[in-house]
């Protein structure tokens, strides 16, 4: 129990402001948007972007990109409400990395590829493992490149994920699970902890993960990993916060939230921490 309070204490000072220590772009340019656009596609009218044609419907120029060392797939449950989803943030900010499948929709799933699964399945390893049982398996030869070149998300509630994963080209695939973090997400979900992230929040996790595995296999082993362009990676330095812009939207609306409604009365932030 003691634990418990310290854990929570510990909490309330995060939640006080939970993106003091990322390097995320002024999202107040947002503020300044006067009213709504129309979305080129569907004509549906639109505040920042379209969460339906998966379009920016403000100016380019004041939304960052993200670039991402590895492709990455989002698969949606047809039932998850695309205008409550954070899916689509990625697929915004990070366009040339990231696509959004409609459930039975599915990516191509390529044999040249080295594709993982975010899912704690019963043979679930963690990031960390996943490379360092790569490593070892390739330590007789020159090792270079990337244990993982592609990296599957399913956005649904947990019912609806467990009846996603029943699909058998996707549990071929290795799972891997994040290490703990509290969301900050305040879309409330019943009987779920705080642990439980938002799409967007997941796929920044496991970005920071990657890059640090990355980053640790390069500095011990010397693996050569390097870009499209024949350039060395940017998985070849240290995390800096590279993939924080993944959260600009989320920052933005957590702010909005949170100058209407007082933290600790949105149900949400009630969730148990364990």
């Amino acid at each position: 129990m003691e634990n418990l309070n310290v854990l929570e204490e510990t909490q309330k000072i995060i939640d006080r402001a939970p993106f003091r220590e990322m390097k995320i772009n002024d999202t107040s340019v947002l503020d300044k948007v006067d009213g709504r656009g129309t979305c080129d596609k569907c004509n549906k009218s639109r505040k920042y972007f379209c969460y339906t044609c998966y379009t920016l419907i403000v100016d380019k120029k004041i939304i960052p990109q993200v670039k991402l060392p590895i492709k990455i797939d989002i698969i949606k449950h047809s039932r998850e409400i695309d205008g409550k989803s954070t899916a689509v943030h990625a697929t915004i900010l990070a366009s040339e990395n990231v696509k959004i499948y409609t459930y039975p929709d599915f990516p191509l799933l390529s044999a040249d590829e080295k594709i993982v699964l975010i899912f704690p399945s019963k043979t679930a390893t963690s990031v960390d493992s996943f490379f360092e049982s790569w490593t070892k398996n390739n330590e007789n030869s020159l090792i270079s490149g990337l244990p993982i070149t592609r990296a599957i998300f399913i956005d649904s509630t947990w019912q609806q994920t467990k009846a996603i994963y029943k699909e058998q080209k996707l549990r071929d695939l290795p799972c891997v699970i994040l290490k703990g973090r509290i969301s900050q997400f305040w879309r409330h979900q019943k009987k779920s902890p705080r642990w439980y992230l938002a799409t967007i929040e997941a796929i920044h996790q496991f970005m920071i993960e990657f890059h640090m595995c990355a980053f640790n296999n390069y500095q011990q082993n010397q693996i050569v990993i390097k870009n499209e362009f024949g350039e060395l990676s940017q998985l070849c330095l240290p995390y800096s916060g590279q993939y924080d812009n993944l959260l600009f939207f989320f920052k933005h609306m957590y702010e909005k939230i949170h100058s209407i409604y007082d933290h600790e009365k949105l149900y949400a932030y009630k969730r148990p921490l364990i």
